[in-house]
């Protein structure tokens, strides 16, 4: 994690109430837990869950995700979408969505430092916040150990 991330954070509660009552930025999806864990360890950290909506993908066809993914969208006036694996369902539904929509955004591979760095950008643009936060995520990535 970058410190530009640590300096940027506030801890005051009545900043969290002011960013968690924004409407999403941008939606969170995949399989089980995963967007709202991964929401969940955004909003512990920052304090700034609000951003996104959590959608998971459990129980559902790929109709239904879908579905589900267009009303999110639509409802909060969302195109920033966030998925957990590149050939995974839930990335599967939004790229259908992206033939009919070319604005929307799509990340895949989402890692918690790529959610950070989003959120601390809130200049207004959200599709230029997702670009910008998907080389955090890259460089968040390691490996330790032996070869």
């Amino acid at each position: 994690m970058s410190a530009s991330i640590f300096r940027k954070m506030k801890s005051s509660t009545e900043d969290s109430a002011a960013d968690s009552s924004h409407r999403p930025r941008a939606i969170v999806a995949g399989h089980g837990d995963f967007p709202g864990g991964i929401v969940s360890a955004v909003e512990q950290i920052s304090g700034r869950g609000g951003v996104f909506r959590a959608i998971s993908n459990r129980g559902m066809s790929g109709q239904d995700i879908e579905s589900s993914l267009r009303q999110a969208s639509v409802d909060d006036g969302v195109r920033v979408f966030f998925t957990d694996l590149p050939g995974g369902s839930a990335t599967l539904a939004v790229r259908r969505m992206m033939r009919e929509n070319p604005e929307i955004v799509l990340i895949t591979g989402t890692n918690l430092a790529t959610l950070l760095e989003f959120v601390f950008q809130s200049d207004g643009d959200a599709v230029a916040a997702a670009r910008r936060s998907v080389e955090k995520g890259r460089v968040a990535l390691g490996c330790f150990g032996p070869p």
